[in-house]
């Protein structure tokens, strides 16, 4: 279980890191359409559509990234004051109450909707009603079932780490990875205060 969980850390830290290019890709459309359309007066016909798919395949794709992080959203008022085995207890009931139906959901519900979308215009793919450009958008609703298998992997691997915490009483650590500055500067600022200590009781 051990070698699955880091094999799939390790993939949805990948994918992640890769797909977060997606930020410099909407950064420079959007820098580049405030200038043609601010200073040139002659705006893009496909500045719009980048920005939403560039947008929503960062935030789609980041999501398997962001649980095996355990970054996302938990209301942990009493969470984080129960013992590990009461927690892992709980997320393994609610990975099969409601992640993995849910997941499960949107992966086939995706699936269809993109493949949909690749059946527009004879084959051919459908393209954006939003802007003139004619901007195809089935590879961006292809994301929609990717992600969510990226997310259902991910899943399994949480439920192995909740079935290691119920065996020996700690959460396995997740890999090491960027933190928020916050943190950084927390970090510095106990081991400076540890080293002060040290130092006046020597």
């Amino acid at each position: 279980m051990d070698r699955f969980i880091f094999f799939v850390d390790s993939f949805t830290t990948w994918v992640g890191k890769t797909f977060a290019w997606c930020i410099l890709i909407l950064t420079f459309g959007v820098a580049y359409e405030v200038f043609v359309r601010y200073a040139l007066r002659d705006p893009t016909s496909w500045a719009f559509d980048l920005s939403y798919m560039m947008y929503g395949t960062l935030f789609m794709i980041g999501g398997a990234y962001t649980l095996a992080r355990d970054g996302h959203v938990r209301g942990d008022v009493l969470f984080r004051l129960w013992k590990p085995k009461v927690q892992a207890t709980i997320e393994l009931s609610l990975y099969f109450l409601f992640f993995f139906p849910g997941i499960l959901a949107f992966i086939i519900a995706g699936a269809d909707y993109a493949s949909e979308s690749w059946s527009y215009n004879y084959g051919r793919g459908e393209v954006s009603i939003n802007s003139p450009a004619n901007v195809p958008i089935s590879q961006f609703k292809t994301i929609i079932p990717v992600a969510g298998s990226l997310l259902l992997l991910q899943g399994v691997a949480q439920v192995f780490r909740c079935i290691i915490c119920l065996r020996t009483g700690a959460w396995p650590a997740h890999l090491e990875d960027v933190e928020e500055l916050e943190k950084v500067l927390q970090g510095q600022h106990e081991e400076g205060l540890r080293d002060a200590a040290e130092g006046a009781a020597r």
